[in-house]
């Protein structure tokens, strides 16, 4: 497809756009494109089941061409995270629009890599940002606040000509509402490759048990895997 004509984002990214523009103007928006990409395609819930239900059959109606990468078979989607049999015909729906392509192996982030450096003091973390033309320098507790203020279809634009990112005082994440939050902002580093430098918990500390354990861990080992990736990158800011 010509680039004009195809889009590509992930499952977070597309309910959110959904969340700017409205239903409607989203289907108009998507349905003139010939091909649509999805990365992390996951459900977590019975509103985003119903939601991208409707959305991608709207599409396939209207020609779009679908593609999706995901870590859960499409006629397993949504189990162990809600009532996935009350929403049975929603997901076979949606499973019905793809053909599955299996690809098994480790996560090529860890495979051979060194583990992620530990933590750095809060006076690296600052002296760093100061060196690194085009840095940020943010306190985590003051980064989680100002996400709530800002809509996750923003994230991206958050992001954009950033270098590197600088954060003191990381500490566990205090609700589910703002660890969601975090997962969009990892991916959106991730995508751009930006190096992550911290200070105080390390990321695989961030989010609770309870939140691992939860119909939302998935996203949560994958802001985990992703952000030791990114940490592990900044490395080289320290001097």
């Amino acid at each position: 497809a010509a680039p004009s004509l195809k889009a590509f984002g992930t499952f977070v990214e597309l309910t959110n756009l959904v969340g700017a523009l409205g239903f409607q103007k989203t289907v108009q928006t998507l349905s003139g494109h010939r091909l649509l990409c999805i990365d992390e395609f996951e459900l977590d819930d019975p509103g985003d089941t119903v939601l991208v239900s409707t959305l991608l059959g709207k599409l396939v109606d209207a020609g779009v061409a679908l593609a999706a990468t995901s870590n859960t078979l499409p006629g397993k989607l949504g189990e162990g995270r809600f009532a996935a049999v009350d929403f049975l015909r929603e997901i076979q729906g949606l499973s019905a629009h793809f053909r599955p392509l299996r690809i098994d192996g480790e996560d090529y982030r860890h495979r051979g890599l060194p583990e992620a450096p530990a933590p750095f003091t809060d006076e690296e973390v600052t002296r760093a940002a100061y060196a690194t033309e085009g840095a940020s320098l943010d306190d985590f507790p003051s980064l989680l606040a100002h996400l709530a203020k800002v809509h996750p279809s923003r994230y991206g634009a958050l992001t954009d000509g950033l270098r590197a990112v600088c954060l003191t005082d990381v500490q566990p994440v205090p609700d589910q509402s703002t660890a969601l939050r975090l997962v969009v902002l990892a991916d959106r580093l991730y995508d751009r490759e930006v190096p992550v430098l911290a200070s105080g918990l390390p990321f695989d500390r961030l989010f609770s048990e309870e939140m691992l354990n939860g119909g939302y861990r998935k996203k949560y080992f994958r802001a985990i895997s992703r952000l030791t990736a990114l940490a592990r990158d900044a490395k080289g800011l320290v001097a």
